[in-house]
């Protein structure tokens, strides 16, 4: 476990107690440094307390194991994520240990619980050492819990932890100026409250032996030549736009553009009461998902995505509006022509330049370990069944699965924690060679004998870009970049690369800055950001006290039912809002069997899905919180009808009432008082 001289180089500022973030290349060895710097600070510091804080559930167990082999057992260390079912309170696990490694969303939980048990302040910690520090920004987990560190520093609350950022990143924030991207680098310096940020300098070129960057290669291809089943569900996308309800609106179909076009569309129709022409959004929407899966992959798994729609609607739909026969209607009459074209048309030009990449990547003697990159669930899941159906791939060696993020919606799948975690241990030891992932193996992934890494036709930053590239950490590793030429895709790419030369230029520009300038500077970028901080708390409160509760009326979003009131919901935990009113129940169904879901709650457990009686719209799930079973509502199912008309919001944090902390004793109390009075 000896370091590196590049690795003790960089940590030099850390080990004297000073802030840093550690800006250093994927698979250099961050993790390693970092937990030296907490082992030398458990050796030095009176009643030392670290907690080391990720983003991504997997790499709780991944820092573990490192942790663990540089601590060599002679401290307590304790694991903490949200899959891991009956635990003890996390305030007492950090009384109890002196080492938690947690994601960030469990320790901003126990900032805020009132419980004993589960309560801790930042200033129980001796140390915080976050990784993928790129991410505290905005309004991140990361950074409101840094923004209560900042505002502990303002008030000077002591004594504040030491804090150590992790990051092969930092990106530029959408600059594409030297300048801008400066100003983004200080941001995340004052997010992070750093002194500086420590990359080599005398040991640079041993860096460079040892970091292994993978062959990158542009594999492009040509549009589809003709595309029948495309130009059929864009005919069907034009009828719909022809009905007389349709407002104007742009026809480019197949891009997220014109996916934001109808979403906003749809929640103005809502709010409007314009129940058809939400209708027609939600399937316009539906068919641009289709050409877009069409984009990524095949006609059959487009046709697949709408199927599953339709067939949907009819079975969870009780009360049909004119509208909804009408599409109904229109799908079925083409639906056998769709399944002809899907199975006739031109194969993806993308999927045959994949092809020739896994046939030369797995086809040769030495083994490979790859995983390709693509944005959706749903077009992973498609993307392994083309894997296991292709016929040009049956005779190679590949043993492919999918890694995709945990919690459901309602489009696609999803993995539990626990899925993803035996993933990852199969890929790590072989039993698996390739993946097939969206972002949520992005980062942190730690597979030392990957060597082949495919981003397939993906449209995203230049942080990204890096991220996914460094997941190839084998020697003559490939990095292979999949997508039509001459495509926004293909622009980006090549944008991304010049935006990581102009980040390597920006914290250059950084770390020479004379201090006091820096610190200065600093200092007013934590000033303005409590500010802005402030100012924005004080909007949302005052949002959320536009309206008394009993004057807010609850609709179903499909069927414009009036359910209850603002008045009847109280917040679970601070986050679940529930409906209290016993009378409630005669709007809704709930299916028979639980919700899966990947997490084990302490307080309470998933019940059944929820549904509008009226319409089958979907409303959320039942639980079980302690002793009683309370409906939870997603906001985007209800429709609020205030003294100054109708709203659709996208949070619960955003509506314009308050709403109350569910009181479990005071509810127990009021439902014995009506069964005593019955």
């Amino acid at each position: 476990m000896e370091l590196r001289p590049y690795q003790r180089e960089v940590i030099m500022p850390a080990l004297e107690g000073k802030n840093v973030i550690i800006w250093l290349p994927t698979g250099s060895g961050k993790t390693r440094a970092a937990a030296y710097v907490a082992k030398r600070h458990l050796e030095t510091v009176d009643q030392a307390k670290v907690v080391v804080l990720v983003n991504r559930v997997h790499l709780v167990t991944q820092h573990r194991e490192e942790f663990n082999r540089m601590l060599d057992g002679r401290w307590a260390v304790v694991t903490l994520s949200g899959d891991m079912g009956p635990r003890a309170g996390f305030g007492h696990l950090a009384r109890r240990n002196h080492l938690l490694i947690c994601t960030a969303e469990l320790l901003q939980m126990a900032l805020n619980s009132p419980e004993e048990e589960e309560h801790v302040e930042l200033t129980d910690f001796s140390l915080l050492v976050i990784d993928e520090c790129h991410h505290t920004h905005k309004d991140t987990v990361y950074n409101i819990i840094m923004s209560r560190y900042l505002e502990h520093k303002l008030h000077r609350v002591q004594p504040l932890p030491q804090v150590l950022g992790l990051t092969a990143s930092p990106g530029t924030g959408g600059a594409s100026k030297l300048d801008g991207a400066i100003n983004h680098v200080l941001q995340l310096c004052a997010n992070l409250d750093t002194w500086c940020i420590m990359s080599p300098q005398e040991h640079q070129p041993q860096l460079h032996d040892v970091s292994h960057q993978p062959c990158k290669q542009y594999d492009l291809c040509q549009q589809r030549s003709q595309d029948p089943f495309g130009n059929l569900v864009k005919k069907l996308m034009d009828q719909i736009h022809d009905h007389p309800e349709m407002p104007e609106m742009s026809r480019n179909f197949g891009t997220q553009k014109y996916e934001q076009q109808v979403v906003k569309l749809s929640q103005t129709a809502a709010e409007a009461g314009l129940q058809q022409q939400r209708v027609y959004m939600l399937h316009l929407r539906r068919y641009n998902d289709a050409l877009l899966i069409l984009d990524t992959v095949r006609a059959v798994d487009a046709l697949t995505m709408l199927q599953d729609f339709y067939d949907k609607e009819r079975s969870t739909k009780m009360q049909v509006l004119l509208a909804e026969r009408r599409l109904l209607a229109q799908f079925d009459a083409h639906k056998n022509k769709l399944a002809h074209l899907a199975n006739q048309g031109p194969e993806n030009p993308k999927l045959e330049k994949l092809e020739e990449i896994l046939q030369k990547q797995f086809g040769g003697p030495n083994s490979s370990r790859g995983i390709i990159f693509t944005r959706t669930r749903q077009s992973a899941h498609s993307l392994l069944l083309w894997l296991q159906q292709q016929p040009g791939l049956q005779n190679l060696d590949i043993r492919a699965q999918i890694l995709i993020g945990a919690g459901s919606n309602n489009q696609s799948p999803h993995m539990t924690q626990s899925d993803q975690q035996d993933v990852i241990r199969r890929f790590r030891d072989g039993t698996l060679n390739l993946l097939v992932a969206t972002s949520v193996a992005e980062e942190g992934l730690d597979i030392p004998h990957c060597n082949v890494v495919v981003r397939y036709g993906l449209l995203t930053n230049e942080i990204s870009m890096v991220q996914a590239r460094g997941r190839a950490r084998a020697g003559q590793s490939v990095y292979s970049f999949v997508a039509a030429k001459g495509s926004r895709e293909h622009r980006r790419e090549l944008t991304n690369e010049a935006l990581e030369a102009l980040m390597e230029q920006a914290v250059a520009a950084v770390k020479k800055m004379d201090q006091a300038k820096y610190q200065a500077k600093i200092r007013d970028l934590q000033h303005s950001a409590l500010l802005r901080r402030a100012a924005q708390a004080a909007q949302r409160t005052k949002q959320q006290q536009q309206f008394q509760p009993e004057h807010v009326r609850l609709f179903c979003i499909n069927c414009s039912v009036a359910v209850g009131h603002g008045s009847d919901l109280r917040k679970v935990e601070g986050t679940h809002h529930v409906n209290v009113n016993p009378n409630f129940s005669i709007y809704y169904t709930t299916s028979p069997m639980p919700v899966k879901m990947d997490r084990v709650f302490k307080d309470w457990s998933p019940g059944g899905a929820i549904n509008c009686r009226n319409c089958g719209e979907s409303w959320g799930l039942q639980i079980n919180y302690k002793s009683v079973k309370l409906p939870v509502l997603r906001v985007h199912s209800m429709l609020l009808e205030t003294p100054r008309g109708k709203v659709h919001t996208k949070k619960w944090s955003r509506v314009p009432f308050p709403v109350p902390d569910f009181d479990y004793t005071q509810h127990c109390a009021e439902r014995l008082s009506e069964l005593l009075l019955d």
